[in-house]
């Protein structure tokens, strides 16, 4: 008991610590979990705990990083030019219509399945629309992410893949019920992407949002040296051979990313020098973020060597009364909100799933079910400090990160409960055994 309630404390300590800004991500995901491990009594043990969290979360530091300068490489080439000029066509300098189009856009590319570089991509297509109107970027990061959590249950995407393995199920099976719950996610951050839009005609004025503009002197590229016109269909089509092999899994993402950015590299800036320049004018994002990731697998690792995890899961199971046994699946998804958000998807689906469902089986609800339940709470799950591409997302459109989850964690919230109300009926998962 003591164990789950310092995990709750160290959680809680860290939360209001950045909710607060009284001290930085980078620095929290560090000092605080060191301090809770010492106060639990393992301090011979922290050092192989933070190197074991750092080595797992390695790919994905490799990954991010040479996503950014892939993306930023293409991004400098001018290949998302064409896109902005013909999303700037379909708009009229309507700000409802960008905010529509920006769930349309991000549902799209998110198929590839990896939230950071369906951040790279839609940000740098519509973050100068944002820009040109005067539009709340804090619309464009809720709805970006929104549409990315919920996009991200796709079979090849990590909660599901990792909800799969945890309780040994098949991915597609696993996934297609979820469908309906998906598109009535879908439907419901479109609703809101009209609510904003409204509110943005107000403030900015009808004169004003609807009147036509030649949208000259800005582009994607903020480089004109750097950009490579015509080598712009082999550009393209390498993003297409890119996000293809991805979703194919024939190599790891992190493998994929390296040889696309040295491909990219060796075609568009064959000189030694032209190639140092682009790597130097993307090297503050790069290290913001990956800096993030191994800071973040000093958290993870601290809080699952010291089995504060699995303390802090069983807690929760327990205090779960025998009377609401049989609605397991509806309780389960609706732990995966809090969850999700305070601990790692590592965390939450080996950890804390195969509790769940052992529990669920107790009273006929099938693994399945609860496999199932537990991914609704995915849009609340990338407001996580915990988690890498929020920060990529945040960093791109220039807000905070503190503003951001204080805005959109009620529609995030929202959005879950409409997509359990629907997986229920769709029969996804039981509401009682």
């Amino acid at each position: 008991m003591s164990l789950a309630l310092l995990g709750f404390a160290m959680v809680a300590v860290f939360m209001t610590l950045i909710m607060t800004k009284k001290m930085t991500p980078l620095v929290a995901l560090i000092v605080i979990p060191t301090i809770f491990g010492v106060i639990a009594g393992q301090a011979a043990g922290l050092g192989p705990m933070m190197i074991d969290g750092i080595k797992n979360l390695a790919p994905t530091g490799v990954m991010l990083l040479f996503a950014i300068l892939f993306f930023s490489t293409m991004t400098d080439t001018g290949l998302f030019d064409p896109l902005v000029g013909r999303l700037i066509r379909l708009v009229h300098g309507d700000p409802m219509r960008i905010l529509l189009g920006t769930v349309a856009l991000c549902a799209v590319v998110s198929l590839d399945g990896d939230g950071s570089t369906t951040y790279i991509i839609t940000i740098a297509a519509l973050l100068p629309l944002y820009k040109r109107y005067d539009m709340n970027r804090l619309y464009l990061c809720c709805l970006l992410m929104l549409t990315s959590g919920i996009m991200n249950l796709t079979p090849w995407g990590g909660p599901t893949a990792r909800a799969a393995s945890a309780l040994k199920l098949d991915p597609a099976t696993l996934f297609l019920p979820l469908i309906p719950g998906m598109l009535a996610g879908l439907a419901a951050l479109l609703a809101l992407a009209v609510w904003f839009g409204r509110k943005e005609r107000h403030r900015i004025g009808h004169v004003k949002a609807n009147q036509p503009v030649e949208f000259t002197g800005m582009a994607v590229s903020q480089y004109p040296e750097a950009r490579r016109p015509h080598l712009i269909w082999f550009n393209g089509l390498l993003v297409v051979a890119l996000l293809t092999l991805l979703v194919w899994g024939i190599l790891p993402l992190s493998v994929l990313m390296m040889i696309a950015f040295a491909i990219a590299m060796i075609v568009n800036y064959p000189g030694v020098a032209e190639q140092k320049e682009r790597i130097a004018a993307h090297a503050g994002n790069v290290l913001s973020v990956v800096s993030l990731i191994f800071a973040a697998g000093i958290f993870t690792g601290i809080l699952g060597g010291t089995g504060m995890v699995e303390a802090m899961s069983k807690e929760v199971v327990g205090m779960i009364p025998p009377v609401l046994g049989p609605y397991m699946a509806p309780i389960t998804a609706l732990l995966s909100l809090p969850f999700t958000f305070f601990i790692s998807n590592d965390a939450f689906y080996f950890g804390m799933l195969p509790i769940l469902a052992e529990a669920g089986s107790h009273y006929g609800v099938e693994p399945m079910a609860i496999a199932r339940a537990s991914l609704m709470g995915q849009p609340v799950h990338l407001l996580s400090p915990l988690v890498p591409s929020t920060y990529l997302l945040v960093s791109l459109a220039g807000i905070d990160l503190a503003d951001h989850q204080r805005f959109t964690l009620l529609p995030a919230i929202g959005v879950c409960v409409v997509m359990t109300i629907v997986g229920m009926i769709a029969l996804a998962f039981p509401f009682v055994a």
